[in-house]
């Protein structure tokens, strides 16, 4: 696969966005992380840098008069304001517990109006976590107000750091203090907890988590409009298709194709419907053969019978003889007509046998108008033709389509009722490859619920037509490949639209 169909991959970009989302999420949390570690590094150094101030003034403390808030006042270190947070008490503790010196006022030696010292005991001192750092303590262990003790405190929480230090007395004697600095709970900047800093990583993982999945919802959604289409085909909707087809990952080549096969079966089908009515037409047609047949040859012996009646058998009585007359008159124009009704069974079944030559349409029009022109008069109904532009010529039947022209003006005068006249309007126009021939009557119409079925084989509205007439009008203009369409209303006249190929059109198509 070459880079640029691996980019419209549908699985290359799917594994491209993860990939991204997942670099992206990791990068922010590592910053986030980084970020974090500093603010932390920052409380520690702090807390080391009070720690070690509070040493610092408690050791100077012992070989000073000087206790140790005026020392701290004296020092002026920041660190060592109980305001700042950071030490909160620093204490020297002889071994025998009594307090020598406090940071805090409220612990340090009072001096009795007798001259006397009173030292507190450490055991009477509130003190926090007591960091453990493996160094002997001896016995002040057991006078420390048993303090819980931690080997690994916490960032930022309250705890106190015990020191023992060798002091030599006045006496020249060795002995040992203890320095216990306390500190107090140092939070990080701002105010920020360590909790605080899992919002941002939430936060990223809920927007890389909705970016995923709407960009899944869209990369997926082929699938459900395939899955619909499907459904559709298989519910015998071949014209439905899938929109996919127009991406060029996997998806769209799968929607494409799903699309091709539809357009296939929609001919395939189409294809064996035709199979299916020439199958039926050649059935019926020999059969319409085979009772043609059988019926012409009684039909022409009968009017042969009534030919030779009215010559050799007619009465001599003048009554009975124009009785007779008129009688065989009849029976002679319903064999004519049974004869013209076989004649368009015929001509409806079997496949049509076209002299095609280069035709002039409006020549045609006329001749076939000339036809009723007289019975139009005679009927008020005016007849006029109308031409828009050059006409084309086209490959036709003369006779054929004389045949589908008169038809088609004849329906139109026999629309309009006899002696209320009318108009008849045969309208020549060119169309994009085809000449268009429209007849227009102001007759009665058609209702809606008839429009569909109107050139359908024996559907007819008249109580004596077989329903052929437009039957096989349809078929002759679809025999010189064109098509035929109608538009009326009731009370508002009908328009028959005949669309013919022209000469050059069908000499392409041949």
């Amino acid at each position: 696969m070459t880079i640029p169909n691996l980019f419209y991959s549908f699985r290359a970009r799917l594994l491209f966005l993860l990939a991204v989302l997942l670099v992206a999420t990791l990068g922010v949390q590592y910053y986030l992380n980084r970020e974090a570690e500093g603010r932390f590094a920052q409380v520690l150094a702090e807390q080391e840098q009070a720690l070690s101030a509070g040493f610092a003034l408690a050791v100077k403390s012992l070989s000073s008069t000087v206790y140790l808030a005026e020392l701290q006042k004296q020092s002026g270190d920041p660190l060592l304001e109980r305001q700042a947070g950071r030490v909160i008490n620093i204490l020297v503790v002889d071994e025998k517990g009594q307090i020598d010196d406090s940071l805090d006022p409220k612990y340090q030696p009072q001096f009795k109006e007798d001259g006397t010292t009173q030292y507190l005991n450490i055991s009477s001192v509130p003190l926090p976590k007591l960091v453990n750092a493996g160094q002997p303590l001896g016995d002040i262990r057991q006078l420390l107000p048993a303090p819980p003790v931690s080997a690994r405190p916490r960032t930022g929480e309250p705890r106190a750091f015990l020191f023992p230090i060798n002091v030599v007395n006045e006496q020249n004697e060795k002995t040992i203090n203890y320095i216990i600095v306390v500190l107090g709970s140092a939070n990080p900047p701002n105010g920020e907890s360590p909790s605080r800093s899992l919002w941002p990583t939430l936060i990223v993982l809920l927007v890389a988590t909705l970016i995923a999945s709407m960009s899944l919802w869209r990369f997926t959604r082929p699938i459900k409009d395939l899955s619909e289409a499907a459904r559709r085909v298989a519910a015998g909707d071949f014209d439905f298709r899938v929109p996919a087809a127009a991406r060029r990952d996997e998806m769209g080549v799968l929607a494409a194709n799903f699309n091709e096969m539809t357009t296939r079966l929609t001919r395939t089908r189409e294809l064996e419907t035709r199979l299916n009515q020439a199958e039926r037409s050649a059935v019926v047609g020999r059969l319409a053969s085979a009772i043609a047949h059988e019926i012409r040859n009684p039909l022409n012996y009968i009017n042969l019978t009534l030919d030779h009646m009215r010559s050799t058998l007619a009465p001599e009585d003048d009554t009975k003889r124009q009785l007779f007359a008129r009688l065989t008159e009849q029976l002679k124009k319903e064999v004519a007509r049974i004869n013209t009704r076989i004649t368009e069974f015929l001509k409806y079944t079997r496949p049509a046998k076209l002299n095609l030559q280069p035709l002039d349409l409006r020549a045609t029009v006329t001749d076939a108008l000339s036809i009723v022109e007289v019975q139009a008069a005679e009927s008020g109904i005016e007849t006029r033709v109308e031409q828009s532009g050059t006409l084309p010529t086209v490959a036709g039947d003369a006779e054929s389509l004389r045949s589908v022209f008169t038809n088609l003006i004849i329906n139109g005068m026999q629309a309009m009722e006899s002696g209320a006249g009318g108009r008849l309007t045969i309208r020549l126009s060119n169309g994009q490859g085809h000449a268009r021939v429209e007849i227009v009557d102001t007759g009665r119409g058609i209702a809606p619920e008839n429009i569909s079925q109107i050139f359908e084989p024996y559907f007819s509205t008249k109580e004596t037509g077989t329903g052929l007439g437009l039957a096989i009008m349809k078929k002759a203009v679809e025999d010189h490949g064109g098509a035929i369409s109608v538009s009326s209303a009731p009370g508002e006249g009908t328009t028959f639209t005949v669309e013919l190929p022209t000469e050059e059109r069908s000499e392409v198509r041949g």
